[in-house]
């Protein structure tokens, strides 16, 4: 098994990629190549960059990819307000969405402060 699977940030942005293409399957067929590509291509990119930071080798490079997906998701959190505002969800989907988003971007939080205390830790022991 992959060690990105036993993230529990990474399961709970995996669970929330899953949500995002299960309320998209419903959106207007005009939104397909617009709305609905933006959303899946956020929510995919939240995750794989948990997925691609997991594998980093340097601090450093691992922070890279945490800040990259904490952007994702706030580009994510955009657009369950935007489907919200073109009537494609409904507002307590997009809320509830909004919130497992919250959780996961908390999550990330977490995960890139850790990084930065080890990364400033190695940077303070090489220096020594």
């Amino acid at each position: 098994m992959e060690d990105f699977k036993k993230l529990h940030v990474w399961l709970k942005a995996h669970k929330l990629v899953l949500e995002v293409y299960k309320i998209t399957k419903d959106f207007p067929k005009d939104e397909l190549y617009a709305l609905v590509s933006q959303m899946r291509r956020a929510a995919i990119s939240v995750a794989a960059n948990i997925v691609e930071g997991s594998r980093r080798v340097t601090n450093k490079d691992r922070l890279h990819f945490y800040i990259m997906s904490q952007a994702s998701l706030e580009e994510l959190k955009y657009y369950f307000l935007l489907a919200y505002e073109l009537r494609c969800i409904q507002k307590q989907i997009g809320e509830g969405l909004t919130n497992a988003a919250r959780e996961v971007g908390k999550m990330l939080n977490g995960l890139s402060n850790s990084v930065k205390k080890q990364w400033r830790l190695s940077l303070t022991t090489f220096h020594l």
